[in-house]
């Protein structure tokens, strides 16, 4: 799941992953925005679960309420929606907006047959460090490392932070050269992304 951004996508919730986790709901947790996703570990809701499991992949194929995915070593893991699953993709959306080659990182219970019984899913969640390289009206022209990138402005979706100042959806103070964290949600089907929130000078 590199893909050309060269995103290390497995460490990205390292610290969502760590926090305890049963089928309660991510919202019970803390939410399940963007910011949720890679907040600092909390404990489990529940004593009797000791830890959390977590993948994260590619879902190749869906059928019904399971996800099989494959992770980058090449290995299927099955994941398994219930009626307590919280699914992020640039919002908090129903299991249905989850596709075919989405990258997909899941927490929940393992159970007895080796499957994941999710309760949070964050679907082509992205952090990013860039440079923007150009503004227009509906987008971002932006540089991670050596790569080019598009972040599109999604109405009443994006907000920008400024020198940490509170979020707004008014993105007047961006500037080409700026230096930016992204918080957004991926395409897969042309490497672009859709930006959830841009921090400048934090």
């Amino acid at each position: 799941m590199t893909g050309r951004l060269g995103i290390d996508r497995r460490s990205l919730l390292t610290s969502a992953a760590l926090g305890g986790a049963t089928i309660v709901g991510a919202s019970a947790l803390g939410g399940l925005d963007a910011d949720a996703a890679f907040a600092a570990p909390m404990p489990s809701l529940d004593p009797a679960v000791s830890r959390s499991s977590f993948i994260d992949g590619r879902v190749s194929r869906i059928k019904g309420s399971t996800l099989d995915v494959v992770e980058s070593d090449g290995s299927h893991r099955l994941v398994q929606l219930t009626n307590a699953t919280s699914v992020w993709k640039l919002e908090t959306v129903t299991a249905e907006a989850i596709e075919t080659g989405d990258g997909l990182y899941a927490r929940g219970v393992e159970m007895p047959d080796g499957s994941v019984a999710a309760d949070a899913v964050w679907v082509n969640i992205v952090n990013l460090y860039v440079t923007v390289r150009g503004i227009e009206r509906s987008r971002l022209h932006l540089s991670h490392g050596r790569n080019a990138l598009v972040g599109h402005i999604v109405a009443k979706r994006t907000t920008a932070s400024f020198r940490g100042g509170a979020l707004t959806s008014d993105l007047s103070q961006l500037r080409i050269g700026h230096h930016a964290q992204v918080l957004g949600a991926w395409r897969p089907a042309d490497d672009s992304v859709d930006i959830a929130r841009i921090s400048v000078g934090h």
